[in-house]
């Protein structure tokens, strides 16, 4: 399906400010939050990403679906984000390795998605104005319609949605014979952090989101990890009840993301949620123990309390987002409890955060020796 008979569409934001378009594929309506991702490439990784969840995501690189896609490039069983904004799509792909085109994949998933946008303008108006709720429709002349319906889809803020995206029941990740047992609360975890554990003699075993602390802790493991997920870490009270547990047990602890805000709650450092976040590969960071400065990949809506955290007598800030002085990173001074607001294992192009898992298997090991 090639524009000239491609169905128009609409994003209507909460504003009520609207942007025109064509829909990808069928026609259809989808509601989210909109926020946009800076990467030039990693579509398909972003579109099964489970912090993605209840999202509509704008695709700043001009072209997307031009290489295809690769069922190893997924980061979980779906797509996950709610709906596709882009400025061109591409129907035909080049790469050697692609298995098929992105439309096949998107409707294989009945993703809703339209292209076409001036997304350069759509998301200069965020970055002004904030993310919001918005609605991408082919109902393009129910305008009244959509904003009503629209008026009644949840705001992120204060939204718990790990329990959307979180396993039902425990499974099992790498080798049995494993060096180290992890074991991993899933908020919506990712799958390269299960290969990237694995990679390093980690046997993990993957918990559902509200798994009590005695039920990870009786497969007796010799550390502890909290993933990446969708929405705001605030509602999430047994996840952050599981974390003062694990604290208060001495052993190891290493958070993503989301999992990292859950581990600042849990030390009574509060969270919020940011004017348009931070959605990209090449954001800087400053590691503040180490001097070093790394390129990493985000993808967050809320960040932790800088002012709290800097006033806690048992945290302390580990790396900085160089770009608004956020805080990237924490550890505890009295246990080996730390945690990253980036993503490590997303590594995209250069390797400049891989060194947190080695540190996460060295903080296991010596601990074993205690």
């Amino acid at each position: 399906m090639r524009s000239s008979n491609r169905h128009n569409a609409i994003l209507l934001l909460k504003d009520g400010t609207i942007f025109h378009g064509k829909a990808i594929g069928n026609p259809g309506t989808a509601f989210g939050e909109v926020c946009f991702n800076t990467g030039m490439t990693g579509y398909q990784e972003i579109f099964t990403d489970p912090s993605y969840f209840g999202q509509l995501m704008i695709t700043t690189n001009a072209h997307i679906g031009n290489y295809g896609v690769n069922i190893e490039e997924v980061e979980s069983g779906s797509v996950k984000i709610a709906g596709l904004i882009c400025k061109n799509f591409s129907f035909d792909y080049s790469r050697v390795d692609a298995e098929s085109d992105l439309k096949t994949f998107l409707d294989a998933n009945n993703l809703m998605a339209i292209s076409d946008v001036d997304t350069r303008a759509l998301v200069g108006h965020i970055r002004d104005h904030g993310a919001m709720n918005a609605v991408i429709s082919t109902d393009v002349y129910d305008v009244t319609g959509l904003m009503e319906q629209l008026n009644a889809v949840p705001d992120m803020n204060g939204l718990e949605l790990a329990s959307k995206v979180s396993t039902t029941t425990p499974y099992f990740y790498g080798e049995e014979k494993s060096s180290y047992r992890v074991a991993a609360l899933d908020i919506g975890i990712k799958q390269n952090i299960l290969r990237n554990l694995s990679n390093r003699d980690c046997y993990v075993k993957v918990f559902p989101f509200n798994t009590s602390f005695e039920e990870m802790s009786a497969w007796q493991p010799d550390g502890y990890f909290i993933s990446n997920g969708p929405g705001d870490p605030a509602p999430l009270v047994e996840s952050i009840e599981v974390a003062k547990n694990i604290i208060d047990s001495g052993k190891p602890l290493f958070g993503i993301c989301l999992g990292h805000q859950v581990i600042a709650l849990a030390n009574g450092i509060s969270t919020y949620k940011m004017h348009n976040g931070h959605r990209g590969i090449n954001h800087p960071v400053k590691n503040l123990l180490t001097g070093k400065g790394e390129i990493t990949s985000q993808n967050h809506g809320f960040a932790i309390n800088r002012e709290e955290t800097e006033d806690h007598s048992d945290v302390e800030i580990t790396h900085v987002h160089l770009n608004d002085g956020t805080v990237a990173g924490i550890r505890m001074k009295s246990k080996p409890v730390f945690s990253v607001q980036y993503h490590p294992e997303a590594s995209p192009g250069p390797h400049d955060s891989a060194y947190l898992f080695d540190q996460f298997v060295e903080s296991m090991s010596s601990h074993s020796q205690v």
